[in-house]
């Protein structure tokens, strides 16, 4: 459906029940202004409002494959809600999901999103899909329709929760992934803004058991902890396929570094008879991650399990074409590196050494 598309229809005993119709049209209205900024030229207008259409253009693909991702943002919502601070929190939900499209290789044509709350409060629904548009607008896809809903007695009055599904397109003969990587090839790193999205019960497990609050002012991370616990995602989608278009570096895999940490993910982009050694010294995590180590008494197999480490995306391209990929990256503003190689091996991803 459209976005907010919560249907029709207002009754008194509706609204005893606790469904505010009104409210619902009111929150359609506001947003429709971010939902606006995310159009591309394919979409097309549906009057009845109850799908998103989206013209795919034939002519521009050899054989085009369709590639679907869906997630949510977990239970980093509870920080948003406890500070009552909701325009990331969508960035956070868009780049869970484009960013696993890119990975294949495709780019990100549209989304749509889910919001169910306790109740509907209009300011607060435009405030979370404006940052659901402003993630589309960083991925370069449009956000073709969602629904809101309003689930009073299951979820209390403050209490949402979002989910996402992207589709994006790929040429068949181009799709990335394990069969298109070799022994010799280079490991890039891109930087992450922070925690991203994954690892958060434990990140509340650490700041209740250690009695600290959100509004609290840390030295070591600069200001103030809520604010650097709910630093929106970094988004890859677009430099991601900057790597895959440019002639000279010849990209055979990504990982999207999320739940599960580098190692896990990484392994999942490798065939069985190659292994990713890494070298830990050649980058340093952000303070995030040593403050939960520090606070939570977390060891480095805790960390490394849970939490990206400061690195929310891995290129796996040719040696040879690695020096161009990193200029490429440092010309769009992605902090990246070289952090490892590709050798034989069982399909298995080693990090060596101490962090910078």
């Amino acid at each position: 459906m459209p976005e907010g598309n919560q249907g029709t229809g207002r009754t008194p005993a509706y609204a005893a029940a606790g469904v505010d119709i009104a409210a619902g049209e009111r929150a359609v209205d506001l947003m429709k202004r971010h939902v606006a900024r995310t159009r591309r030229p394919e979409q097309v207008t549906d009057a009845s409002g109850f799908a998103g259409l989206f013209r795919l253009d034939v002519a521009k693909y050899r054989a085009p494959v369709l590639a679907t991702s869906t997630d949510g943002v977990g239970t980093k919502v509870l920080l948003a809600q406890r500070l009552d601070r909701h325009a990331t929190i969508g960035v956070d939900l868009v780049g869970m999901v484009v960013d696993d499209l890119v990975v294949s290789g495709a780019e990100p044509l549209f989304m749509t999103d889910y919001i169910a709350c306790g109740r509907v409060v209009p300011e607060r629904i435009a405030e979370i899909v404006g940052g659901i548009a402003e993630g589309c607008a960083q991925a370069g896809c449009t956000l073709i329709g969602g629904e809101t809903a309003e689930h009073p007695g299951a979820m209390r009055p403050d209490e949402y929760d979002l989910a996402g599904a992207g589709t994006g397109i790929v040429e068949g003969d181009a799709i990335l992934g394990p069969d298109r990587v070799r022994a010799g090839d280079t490991v890039i790193a891109m930087a992450s803004s922070g925690l991203h999205s994954n690892g958060y019960s434990l990140v509340r497990r650490v700041v209740d058991q250690a009695g600290l609050e959100l509004e609290d002012h840390v030295a070591e991370l600069g200001g103030e902890l809520g604010a650097a616990l709910l630093e929106p995602t970094r988004i890859y989608a677009k430099d991601c396929l900057a790597l895959t278009a440019d002639p000279g570096v010849e990209v055979h895999a990504f990982a999207h570094i999320t739940g599960g940490g580098l190692a896990a993910n990484l392994a999942r982009s490798l065939p069985a008879g190659l292994d990713a050694v890494l070298d830990r010294a050649t980058w340093s995590p952000g303070p995030v991650f040593a403050f939960l180590a520090d606070r939570g008494g977390l060891s480095r197999a805790d960390m490394e399990a849970t939490f990206n480490m400061g690195v929310g995306m891995a290129a796996v391209v040719a040696a040879g074409t690695a020096d161009r990929a990193l200029a490429l990256l440092a010309e769009r503003g992605v902090p990246a590196w070289t952090a490892g190689v590709v050798t034989e091996g069982a399909g298995t991803v080693r990090l060596d050494g101490e962090h910078a």
